[in-house]
């Protein structure tokens, strides 16, 4: 039986947490490690290898986003994202979690048994050669063995494309907010598909160097991305900035809704009632094309500071 801490892979400070028999009782494999109680039902499959009927466990249709863990000592042993549909009548994964599961061929030699390889509980068996999918392997498993333990919540996050010049400078303001999650400068509002930096610094693509914002909106939001952007860059210069000038270095607002859009047009109106003759474009967003790799991040990368981005109070 593998031993515990090595199948498990908690964080080392699980370790300290447990008492000095039970981390000597787990590295000798003893059976005195204490399982979660089994109904009659579940100890009659998974401690006595027998076989619930298909079609009648309740993973075998699941198809919820977390993993799945062995019912008797609680530790990982498959992702959702392993599972499949293999219409068998049993939950089906294609994949097993690194070291989690044990295989060990049948008395008669004719299948191969699948055990939790922390506790040696039977999980079902594995089958291979069927071409279901790439792996070409099918856990085939007793829902009864197994408990789910759902995926937290997708963090929330909002997305703005904005250009303000060279990208390199606004990718190094925006990407300094508390709540940005990430930055990717690139092409947008263009023509030409998958453009190159030659390409549209040659001004025939139609794009502008842009900025792609991923944010938290519970932290920060659309309109104060909005605001930094109009106070690092001059939104009264037209098809330029600074000393780059061209079409692809145009001010321009890519809303991906109306809301988006309406910010927008607010804040270029307080601008104006405060005198600045804004040209900023406010435009309905088209494809981002991520620009070349040497781009991405790059004051950050070269610890240099912008030549033509600066902080202004606008507001």
């Amino acid at each position: 039986m593998a031993k515990y801490p090595q199948v498990v892979k908690r964080p080392s400070a699980w370790f300290a947490m447990l008492t000095l028999w039970s981390l000597v009782a787990a590295l000798a494999g003893q059976e005195s490690m204490i399982y979660n109680p089994l109904t009659p039902e579940e100890e009659y499959v998974i401690v006595h290898k027998g076989t619930e009927r298909p079609y009648t466990g309740e993973y075998t249709d699941h198809t919820e986003h977390g993993v799945y863990i062995c019912k008797r000592c609680d530790a990982p042993l498959f992702r959702s994202t392993d599972k499949f549909d293999s219409h068998c009548g049993w939950p089906s994964f294609d994949d097993m979690i690194d070291g989690a599961v044990k295989q060990v061929p049948d008395a008669d030699g004719r299948r191969t048994e699948i055990l939790c390889a922390n506790c040696g509980g039977h999980l079902g068996h594995v089958f291979r050669g069927e071409g279901y999918t790439s792996t070409n392997t099918r856990h085939c498993v007793n829902s009864i063995a197994l408990n789910f333990i759902g995926a937290s919540p997708v963090p929330l996050t909002e997305r703005a494309i904005l250009a303000s010049g060279c990208f390199w400078g606004t990718e190094y303001h925006l990407s300094k907010m508390d709540g940005v999650i990430s930055t990717t400068v690139g092409y947008t509002g263009g023509h030409k598909a998958k453009p190159t930096y030659q390409q549209v610094s040659a001004g025939k693509t139609g794009h502008a160097e842009a900025i792609e914002v991923i944010f938290d909106p519970s932290r920060v939001t659309y309109e104060e991305i909005a605001r930094l952007f109009f106070e690092t860059h001059d939104p009264t210069q037209s098809n330029r900035q600074g000393p780059d000038i061209g079409h692809q270095y145009r001010s321009a607002i890519f809303y991906l809704n109306d809301e988006q859009k309406a910010t927008a047009e607010k804040l270029i109106g307080l601008l104006r009632e405060k005198g600045y003759d804004v040209v900023t474009e406010v435009t309905a967003v088209s494809t981002f094309w991520e620009a070349e790799n040497y781009h991405q991040d790059y004051y950050a990368t070269k610890g240099t500071l912008p030549y033509c981005h600066f902080y202004e109070q606008k507001f």
